[in-house]
């Protein structure tokens, strides 16, 4: 079922520890403001959030945007106001920063720092799936980037920038430098690639090019198609990532890496 393959999606977002909820990048007043997409390539229905505080899984509230109301965004007080209502309990601010976020924002206040290189080196967590249906669906959650402006929305929360997903074609969550995603509606452009003919590792290298020759851009983007083909690609130093299909875990954070492991069938 569809909304199964939901619950799969969204679980491997909030269990990742990068720059989301806990431990997210601060914003120039040394707050935590999220940004979450969540997106169902059966019927198009969609659900995000952004500039979003004191929430833990912002991903959770993204959802229920999409399986709650007729909208496909609400931002800042209007979301923190739909979450209590849908019972979501607020976190003191405070309980989601670590020295290790505090650290980055400290670097970033000093003279000459470059926050959206130093923004290269960190983590927006994505994932996109496939069920046996044939059904696609991405997600992608983000603190943003570091010592942004109170208010930044990037391209997580962007539908066809942060991610997009629909059956006729496969899914696409993207990371990198937001403003130069959001100028090339990289997760869609990837997909209208691969509607006209390419593989998704072709399509996720041409809009990786695209973007850099374009915008001079860097990212990172993961894509799975109709037929549950995958590729992870990106254009910056390293990018985590990790793929389970027929039973074996791919992974890699380098270049052309690819590890492998035999992993157990889930029970059914």
């Amino acid at each position: 079922m569809i909304h199964s393959m939901m619950s799969q999606v969204t679980l491997g977002i909030i269990q990742e520890l990068l720059s989301l909820g806990h431990g997210s990048v601060l914003n120039e007043e040394g707050e935590v403001e999220m940004d979450a997409i969540i997106m169902d390539g059966k019927d198009l229905t969609s659900g995000a959030v952004s500039a979003v505080k004191c929430i833990a899984n912002p991903i959770k509230l993204a959802r229920l945007v999409m399986e709650k109301t007729n909208h496909l965004l609400l931002t800042s007080q209007g979301a923190s106001l739909f979450a209590k209502a849908q019972g979501i309990s607020e976190v003191p601010g405070e309980q989601l920063i670590t020295e290790r976020s505090r650290e980055r924002w400290r670097k970033n206040l000093k003279p000459g720092s470059n926050p959206v290189a130093y923004q290269l080196g960190l983590g927006t967590v994505g994932a996109v799936a496939i069920d046996r249906q044939g059904n696609v669906a991405c997600a992608t959650s983000t603190g943003g980037m570091t010592n942004k402006m109170v208010g930044r929305v990037g391209d997580t929360a962007c539908i066809g920038s942060g991610g997009y997903a629909n059956n006729s074609v496969g899914a696409v969550s993207t990371t990198g430098h937001g403003e130069s995603i959001m100028k090339v509606i990289l997760a869609r452009l990837i997909l209208h690639y691969m509607e006209n003919g390419m593989s998704t590792e072709e399509a996720a290298d041409a809009g990786l090019n695209y973007m850099k020759t374009q915008v001079d851009g860097s990212g990172g983007v993961i894509v799975v198609n109709s037929a549950g083909e995958w590729t992870a690609k990106f254009s910056t130093k390293q990018m985590s990532w990790a793929a389970i299909k027929d039973d074996q875990l791919h992974c890699g954070i380098h270049t052309g890496e690819n590890e492998i492991v035999s992993v157990a069938a889930s029970p059914q």
